[in-house]
């Protein structure tokens, strides 16, 4: 009898997990609740948009298709692709040959160069405009798609140097080794050995550069002019009129600029994590 009301007793919950688990999804909500009242925003008809309700009388989700035809969203998220992209890979090219030398090579000013590229991500990109401006305005690359690329690799190599550097320093060097000692040469065993094994780091980098260049807005405002080559977060911006808002339309783009980046996260999160703590423990 007592060993039955033992085992009862241990799978009821305890009142701090029920405590816990019950915040938690309060939480969660009042983190979805803005997201849920952009939704009910978007799907408002137009005459009912300055309502003080939370519920229209009925709802017309023709917004989601309308704002691709009557504004330039469907120009705006291929330039954010193609940015987001093309950032995403450029700081992949650079940051990983750096990020393996430092962590392997142990170099006369090393630590100088560390700071140096933890100095670089304390620079805020506000502050640069006026400077990057004068320099792509000489070079001939404003209104670009170019432009964008370059600027927001620069801001974000730094994090992906020191995210790169500290899994790949994690790696044991004896792997590198024994691969060598097998016929590979240094770019064979990177390749072949330290690569796969530092995927959780390449992916790190990777999702933050992307999703800090997706939702970048002050480079792309500043640094472009024309509305179909301006990237999806100054697209949206655009929609806000000096006399009129269209409050559907922007909560409609909003909610189509959200859904990639939550898919793309959503899918990858476990290599983020992994990532992060990277060199935590030795």
């Amino acid at each position: 009898m007592t060993t039955v009301q033992s085992l009862s007793t241990a799978r009821r919950p305890r009142a701090r997990t029920v405590l816990f688990t019950t915040l938690a999804w309060a939480l969660a909500a009042l983190f979805l609740l803005p997201y849920v009242e952009m939704l009910i925003t978007a799907g408002r008809p137009a005459d009912q948009l300055r309502n003080n309700s939370y519920l229209p009388t009925g709802f017309d989700w023709s917004s989601f298709t309308k704002v691709w035809t009557d504004t330039t969203l469907g120009q705006n998220l291929q330039v954010t692709l193609t940015v987001a992209g093309g950032s995403t890979l450029l700081v992949l090219l650079v940051a990983l040959p750096a990020a393996y030398y430092t962590a392997r090579v142990r170099f006369r000013g090393r630590k100088a160069f560390l700071l140096l590229v933890l100095v670089t991500q304390m620079f805020q990109p506000t502050a640069l405009q006026v400077g990057l401006y004068r320099e792509f305005y000489t070079m001939d690359l404003l209104d670009t798609p170019i432009v964008l690329v370059l600027a927001n690799a620069a801001f974000n190599l730094a994090f992906a140097i020191w995210i790169l550097s500290a899994y790949i320093g994690s790696i044991p060097m004896e792997l590198e080794e024994a691969a060598m000692i097998d016929g590979n040469s240094r770019i064979g065993a990177l390749f072949r050995v330290t690569l796969p094994l530092a995927l959780p780091g390449v992916v790190t980098a990777v999702i933050f550069t992307f999703i800090s260049t997706w939702n970048e807005f002050i480079m792309g405002l500043t640094l472009t002019n024309s509305p179909d080559r301006q990237p999806l977060t100054v697209g949206i911006n655009n929609m806000i009129g000096a006399y009129s808002v269209q409050w559907n339309y922007v909560f409609a783009a909003s909610l189509v600029a959200i859904v990639p980046v939550v898919v793309l996260f959503a899918v990858i999160e476990r290599h983020v994590v992994s990532g992060l703590t990277a060199g935590s423990v030795k």
